[in-house]
């Protein structure tokens, strides 16, 4: 196997490669932590040649200017690469939806300068995944995907609590992230899980899941930042004091829990467990880490309601001297914190409602700490693997303090829980154990692909083409009496086609349907195309495996209201619909009677009267399409050139009627043949449009030899050693 190229896609939150803000709010959690030491360790392995994270860029005063970078260093062949998307400042992750099409086009361009697409597409939560899914498909690259959360687990958690749907819904867009994640689990080569738990309770309650698809791979931790205090590690008063400033006897064993402040981390049980335990009062201190804050009136209104509960839950118990709040930390105090509660003989507590992994587990394990934890989730597998604790119910209070008491209460067993639990790190959960069983299916995966990929091409006969990405011409071509009319131009046409250099692409743009394209191509043994704008322009497939462009039909579905449409045109005379194989979601298509048909712009009028947008095209006299204002098969050639990083003129389209007149217009390279429509005739002057004196697809052959377009450079030449 050559050496990987992973790219691996983690959208929200802040990501940087040092002092990660870890609790800064809720998209900054240990799905970043996960996702750095997890890009980190892949490039540290012999097999692996190169690894891109890939972000987005941020520009904003309230955050560190440490984002706005475009690319930063991890380490030998890994680095972070952030693109802009959307506005410039920061924004949640459920804010993020609108601008991810945007990302995919800026990825496509970012990764035709490399030259190299990657092997692999690795997407890490719902926006990413969604992102992941278009570039996989676009590129013919598989994807593996880590939800890392699920939105329909997430919703039936916080509908249970009581809330109401449509407010959840207008604050995390459940709607479109469930459809997401499973058009994503349609799609996937390969789905990562935490835990057993994971697969089965959460994946299972999506429709599209395929558990043959699925593999568990534990996440791992950095056992060189998160170990045992010992002689070695020098002390840390900072961290200490920290915690002390607030306790009133600090030498007590410190109860520990670290975690951003969510209604679902079920802190309130916590304070609850431990101010109603007059033993744990009288023996131990408790310490919450969560999150920085300046001001808890400036928080979230999720996070200032978490943390006001928790004032008040301290005063309510009267534990003032004995709970630590520390009001900031940096992330390289993380690991001298469990080290701090290991010193005191103390205990880590995770009373989540529900918890998917529980990368803290892991760490306060690794550094000696033995743990009680919800037993919702990934904690039953830590627990049975590393013996170090107990699981708890954690909406039960005494349940929860009846754990931290029996933990703290035999020395003997404290020690014996330490030690299993540094051992059971060692051997389930450190970052060499996750990539070895990672490459190990990755390289399964990948050989499968190839399998896939050889048949494919087989099939396809264009085996020497360059992918998309690195593609510098591109022939666009209608069918009917333009590519198609004549057989033996065609042959002439397709022999030439073949001794063009891997460079130039070839397309096709008709008004047929995709289904119609397909059969007429094959009839006329036209290998299939790199590209297919099928329906006037208002739908894009690439490829052999056909993939559609679902950024095209986001983008063209703008002010679109077909039914509206077609009610609106019912009684104009002339129109009668074609039959249901010729209609589309994006296109309606209208068979003309001329001689009744009331002028083109009357129609126009008629459909503005009604404040609906669309785009008529209007050919032989004969047709009419509707399509929505933004489709059109120039305008998807247009896209295509912003798309795949291509000057227009890097594009020559060839034509014969009026349905082909905005493509051919503009900074395109144009070609008519001999045999077009009326409707063409007033283009002739044009300097970039050729009148071909030959017919069919000989025409097009000649506008290629009158524009030297196809011909081989050295540029070309060089692309194609590479």
């Amino acid at each position: 196997m050559n050496e990987l190229y992973v790219l691996m896609l983690s959208l929200h939150g802040l990501i940087r490669g040092n002092d990660l803000e870890l609790g800064s709010d809720a998209d900054t959690g240990g799905q970043t932590l996960y996702v750095v030491e997890l890009a980190r360790s892949l490039a540290r392995q012999r097999q692996v040649g190169k690894v891109d994270l890939l972000t987005r860029l941020v520009e904003d005063s309230t955050v560190s200017a440490d984002y706005a970078h475009p690319e930063e260093v991890l380490g030998k062949n890994a680095r972070i690469i952030r693109l802009r998307c959307g506005p410039r400042r920061y924004l949640r992750k459920e804010s993020l939806w609108p601008y991810l099409d945007q990302l995919v086009d800026r990825a496509l361009l970012f990764l035709r300068a490399q030259r190299r697409l990657p092997d692999v597409i690795h997407s890490h939560y719902a926006d990413a995944g969604y992102v992941g899914m278009q570039l996989s498909q676009l590129l013919g690259i598989p994807q593996i995907h880590t939800g890392h959360s699920l939105g329909r687990s997430k919703q039936q958690r916080l509908l249970a609590q009581g809330r109401k749907p449509h407010a959840l819904e207008r604050q995390f867009n459940f709607q479109r992230r469930i459809a997401t994640e499973e058009a994503i689990l349609q799609h996937a080569s390969l789905i990562i899980t935490s835990t057993p738990q994971e697969s089965v309770e959460q994946y299972g309650l999506y429709t599209n899941y395929q558990a043959e698809r699925a593999v568990v791979i534990p996440p791992g931790t950095d056992i060189s930042r998160f170990a045992p205090p010992g002689r070695r590690i020098p002390p840390e008063p900072e961290v200490a004091g920290l915690m002390d400033r607030f306790l009133v006897q600090p030498r007590k064993p410190l109860i520990l829990t670290i975690c951003r402040p969510e209604m679902r981390k079920n802190l309130g049980f916590l304070v609850a467990a431990f101010g109603g335990s007059s033993t744990l009062r009288e023996q131990a201190n408790l310490a919450i880490v969560a999150g920085n804050r300046e001001d808890i009136r400036a928080l979230e209104a999720a996070q200032t309601e978490v943390m006001t509960n928790l004032l008040l839950d301290i005063d309510r118990y009267d534990l003032w001297g004995k709970v630590a709040l520390p009001k900031q930390h940096k992330a390289t105090d993380i690991p001298g914190f469990y080290r701090l509660a290991a010193q005191r003989r103390g205990v880590f507590v995770n009373p989540a409602l529900t918890e998917p992994f529980g990368l803290t587990l892991i760490e306060a394990a690794a550094s000696g700490l033995p743990i009680v934890v919800t037993e919702d989730g990934g904690p039953r597998d830590i627990v049975a693997h590393c013996e170090n604790g107990v699981l708890v119910n954690p909406l039960d209070v005494k349940a929860i303090s009846n754990a931290i008491e029996y933990v703290l209460a035999e020395p003997r067993r404290w020690r014996r829980w330490a030690r299993n639990g540094i051992t059971g790190v060692k051997k389930h959960y450190t970052w060499d154990a996750h990539v070895k069983k990672y490459l190990h299916v990755l390289s399964r995966l990948l050989h499968h692909e190839r399998k896939q990929i050889r048949r494919n091409m087989a099939i396809y006969r264009r085996s020497q083409r360059h992918p998309l990405p690195f593609i510098s011409q591109m022939l666009i071509s209608d069918i009917d009496n333009t590519l198609l009319g004549d057989r033996a131009a065609l042959r002439r046409f397709l022999a030439m086609l073949r001794a063009t250099p891997p460079n130039l692409g070839f397309g096709i743009a008709t008004g047929r349907t995709l289904e119609s394209t397909l059969r007429i191509l094959n009839d006329w043994g036209v290998p299939l195309p790199d590209v297919l704008i099928t329906a006037v322009g208002s739908e894009i497939n690439y490829g052999p495996e056909l993939r559609p462009d679902i950024g095209w039909q986001n983008l063209i579905k703008y002010s679109w209201r077909r039914g509206a449409v077609e009610e609106a045109l019912r009684e104009v005379p002339g129109l009668t619909l074609q039959s249901s194989e010729n209609q589309r979601e994006f296109k309606l298509s209208y068979n003309v009677d001329p001689d009744t048909l009331p002028a083109i712009s009357k129609i126009r009028e008629l459909l503005r009267a009604r404040n609906l947008s669309a785009n008529l095209i209007y050919s032989r006299q004969a047709y009419l399409d509707i399509l929505p204002l933004r489709a059109s098969k120039g305008r998807a050639i247009r896209y295509l050139a912003y798309k795949w990083g291509l000057p227009l003129r890097a594009f020559l389209v060839a034509g014969d009627s009026g349905n082909d007149h905005e493509m051919l217009i503009g900074d395109t390279l144009g070609v008519v043949v001999a045999n077009h429509s009326p409707e063409l005739a007033s283009l002739k002057g044009n300097e970039q449009i050729y009148f071909a004196r030959s017919r069919y697809a000989d025409g097009i052959a000649e506008g290629m030899a009158h524009y030297a377009f196809g011909i081989p450079n050295l540029e070309t030449a060089n692309d194609t050693k590479t």
